[in-house]
């Protein structure tokens, strides 16, 4: 049985208080600006637009990622506005939680006439092969 992470439940409440808001229809940066606004109005800790470096063979690469927000210093929160959500977002959040070492995501999707969202966990002890 699923136990409810309580800083998940506070993001999503705040992504879909946006979403009532504003629907869909906004391009990705309104629901951001929009997201920080709520997650402030909660007193839900967040930063936005974190980089996250990746590492190969212990050396940190130029290349690196940029996450929409980390929210409690633990929790990813990546923001897509699109009719539907593919493989490819999913891929992404899940490099993202590789490349921070952080082990929870959400993927919110603001595209569609309900707020979508999926939850991500990644473990350190599992290598991938």
């Amino acid at each position: 049985m699923e136990t409810k992470d309580p800083r998940t439940h506070a993001i999503i409440g705040a992504a879909m208080e946006v979403h009532q808001q504003l629907g869909c229809g906004f391009l990705e940066p309104v629901y951001q600006q929009a997201l920080a606004l709520e997650l402030a109005a909660r007193k839900i800790p967040f930063r936005k637009e974190v980089d996250l470096f990746i590492s190969y063979k212990g050396n940190q690469l130029e290349a690196s990622y940029r996450a929409d927000f980390v929210c409690f210093d633990s929790v990813i929160a990546e923001l897509k506005a699109l009719a539907r959500l593919s493989g490819v977002e999913e891929s992404q959040v899940i490099n993202y939680l590789k490349a921070s070492g952080l082990e929870l995501a959400l993927l919110l999707n603001f595209g569609a006439k309900s707020l979508e969202y999926r939850r991500f966990a990644f473990s350190k002890s599992v290598k991938s092969a």
